[in-house]
C-alpha cells in the first residue's frame, strides 16, 4: 500500500455562491467535488478564500503534502503574504496541482515567471485530451485520449516556460490545440498544471478527470529525503591549499 498523502484542496469559492446554475452542478463547491473524488489514504482538507489566511495557515501548509488550487474571478484578492507562504512550501517540497483558470493565479505566475496568458472561448465545445506521454505516472489507467462533451476552450500560444514533461495535449471542436497537462519542478517541489475544469460544466465529476487528479497527487507528493542545506558550508575533506 502506498504511503498516506495529505491533500488540501483550495478554491476561491465565488461562482458557486453567486450563481444558482453553478451551485446546482457543485452543491458543495468545486473544492468539495474535487475532495470527494480523491482516493488518497491521508488527510483531505478543503480551504477557501474567505477563511482566515485563506485557510492556508502555516500549520495547514506544513501538514500538506499536495495542494490543489482552483481560482478564476478572485486572483487579485489572494493576499501576497499567503502566496509567498505557498511558494516557500513548494520550494521545500510540497506538491502543487493547478487547475483550469488557476493558470492566472498569483502562485502559478510566480512559479512560472511568465504572463501565463492564452486564448480562450466559452462556446460549449467538445474537448479531446490526447495522452502524449503514455509512460508518465499521471497517464496511468487512461487510454489514448478521453473526451469532455462541453468545455471552455483554451488555445495556444500558452505563455508558460517549456514544461519539464508534457503529458497531455487538448484539441477543441473549434480547431485550437493546447498543452493541457504540464509538469514542472521548482526547488524540491513538483507542479502539475491540468487544463479542464470550467465552473459551468460538471468536469470534476468526470471519472477520467478524477483519475488524472488522483494520479497527479501521487506523482506530486514529496520525496522522502533530507531537505538540501544551503548557505556557507564546511568542507567534507581536509583542504591542503597551496601552502
Amino acid at each position: 500500500m502506498s504511503a498516506p498523502i495529505n491533500v488540501t484542496v483550495w478554491n476561491e469559492y465565488r461562482h458557486e455562491v453567486t450563481k444558482e446554475a453553478i451551485a446546482a452542478i457543485y452543491p458543495r463547491g468545486i473544492h468539495g467535488a474535487i475532495a470527494e473524488g480523491l482516493d488518497t489514504t491521508g488527510k483531505i482538507r478543503t480551504a477557501t478564500l474567505v477563511e482566515p489566511e485563506h485557510g492556508l495557515t502555516e500549520e495547514v501548509l506544513n501538514d500538506t503534502d499536495v495542494l490543489i488550487w482552483w481560482g478564476h474571478m478572485a486572483h487579485g484578492d489572494v493576499q501576497d503574504d499567503i502566496v509567498e507562504r505557498v511558494h516557500r512550501r513548494v520550494l521545500q517540497g510540497m506538491g502543487l496541482i493547478v487547475l483550469h483558470s488557476g493558470h492566472f493565479s498569483k502562485i502559478f505566475k510566480k512559479l512560472m515567471g511568465t504572463s501565463c496568458d492564452l486564448k480562450w472561448r466559452e462556446a460549449d465545445e467538445k474537448e479531446r485530451i490526447w495522452i502524449v506521454n503514455p509512460a508518465h505516472p499521471i497517464a496511468a489507467g487512461l487510454g489514448e485520449y478521453f473526451e469532455l462533451p462541453q468545455e471552455e476552450m483554451y488555445g495556444e500560444h500558452f505563455d508558460i516556460p517549456a514544461p519539464d514533461e508534457l503529458v497531455m495535449v487538448s484539441w477543441f471542436e473549434g480547431g485550437e490545440v493546447f498543452r493541457s497537462g504540464c509538469c514542472y519542478t521548482r526547488g524540491s517541489g513538483k507542479i502539475f498544471y491540468f487544463r479542464p475544469g470550467h465552473e459551468s460544466y460538471p468536469t470534476y465529476h468526470n471519472p477520467n478527470v478524477k483519475k488524472v487528479i488522483n494520479n497527479a497527487v501521487r506523482w506530486a507528493a514529496p520525496v522522502d529525503r533530507e531537505y538540501p542545506r544551503y548557505g556557507h558550508s564546511q568542507p567534507l575533506e581536509t583542504i591542503k591549499g597551496n601552502g
